[in-house]
């Protein structure tokens, strides 16, 4: 099985490694949807300062009693105020083709302020948390549609894979078996092929192949969870269209850069001071496993880490730039820690974004 070093000396040589400070830029996020807002390939100031005082609710909430009700009022008001100020701005970012959608959705947006706005006067501190989330849900899709098209070219050898060109939900459904509260939980995860098209896509196509169901969870240590490798002496997906196992490169987007990096870490690519686009901070991100020595050699067992990095923060962990995320789930992802070797994959289902996949391996007769 692909081997996921935790040793503590994994990062032992890193020169880096002594100067955090440049690493740190304050607390890490560890919501799977504010990571995932935050990593779309878009480029307007307008929106992203809508977007940053809500996601900060989440930390006024921290606050006990009611008194945390007067930190939301003022992170709802600079909220506000910054989607009047900017919203021509934020309407001439969108994409032409989805202008009309998220000009609808910027007025959802206002409305909803408006209604949280008046739980904060009612003291309904209860109703915040659920109210900031769908506020939120606008915010994204608004951002959403700032997107015109993918963002890049994939490099030539890779083009012919299954890609994922923008983002796809999946739910997957475990049954468990040595739990007497509960037969199953179901995890809602969203895929992000803007940063990770070609690990994204590989996995998406393994999904429509059902190549999950029925699969068993294969390692559940406390760090991680994973699945994937399949019965027999293979340790990846064996395309039946060449009899071989098909394997996809390391992919690792950077902030600042158009394009992921393939095919070598971050250490051995001397950005020690990088940070990943898709961070390792939330508990239940995704990842493909892969060969300890062999950057390529990815192809079906995928991982979810169990930790969060309040600790170890982007890039001053032992995962960050050597492993490709390519994902997050952002439903009952705390249920993740209840799994089970043993416990079975029911299945793997989409939601959306099938669309978004292209060279689709799976439609080709087998």
């Amino acid at each position: 099985m692909p081997f996921v070093d935790w040793s503590p000396n994994a990062y032992a040589a890193n020169p880096a490694m002594a100067d955090l400070s440049v690493l740190i830029s304050g607390p890490p996020i560890k919501d799977p949807g504010a990571l995932l807002r935050y990593a779309l390939p878009i480029d307007n100031k307008a929106i992203r300062e809508v977007q940053k005082p809500l996601e900060d609710i989440t930390d006024s909430l921290k606050i006990a009693g009611v008194k945390a009700l007067d930190s939301v009022e003022r992170n709802l008001r600079q909220s506000s105020q910054a989607l009047k100020q900017g919203k021509s701005l934020i309407i001439s970012g969108l994409a032409e083709s989805k202008k009309d959608h998220g000009v609808e959705l910027i007025d959802k947006l206002e409305t909803g302020m408006d209604e949280l706005q008046q739980i904060v006067v009612d003291r309904n501190r209860d109703a915040v948390a659920p109210k900031q989330k769908e506020l939120l849900a606008y915010v994204g899709s608004v951002e959403e549609d700032m997107v015109d098209g993918f963002p890049y070219e994939v490099p030539e050898e890779y083009q012919s894979m299954p890609l994922l060109k923008g983002r796809a939900t999946v739910d997957m459904k475990v049954k468990v078996k040595d739990n007497p509260n509960v037969d199953e939980f179901m995890f809602r995860i969203v895929l992000d092929g803007y940063n990770a098209p070609v690990t994204a896509g590989n996995f998406l196509d393994l999904v429509q192949r059902h190549f999950y169901d029925g699969m068993e969870i294969q390692r559940a240590d406390g760090f991680v969870v994973q699945t994937g490798d399949p019965e027999g002496p293979a340790e990846g997906f064996i395309d039946p269209s060449t009899e071989k196992t098909r394997t996809i490169p390391l992919e690792i987007m950077v902030n600042g850069e158009k394009s992921p990096f393939y095919g070598a870490t971050l250490e051995e690519l001397g950005l020690y001071k990088a940070q990943t686009r898709l961070p390792f901070n939330a508990f239940g991100t995704m990842a493909m496993a892969r060969e300890e020595f062999e950057n390529n050699s990815a192809s079906s067992q995928v991982f979810w880490l169990l930790k969060e990095s309040e600790l170890t923060p982007s890039n001053a962990n032992i995962l960050d730039g050597r492993y490709a995320v390519f994902g997050y789930i952002t439903e009952n992802e705390d249920y993740l820690a209840d799994l089970k070797v043993g416990d079975v994959i029911e299945s793997i289902q989409v939601v959306s974004g099938l669309d978004n996949l292209v060279n689709p391996s799976y439609k080709i007769a087998r």
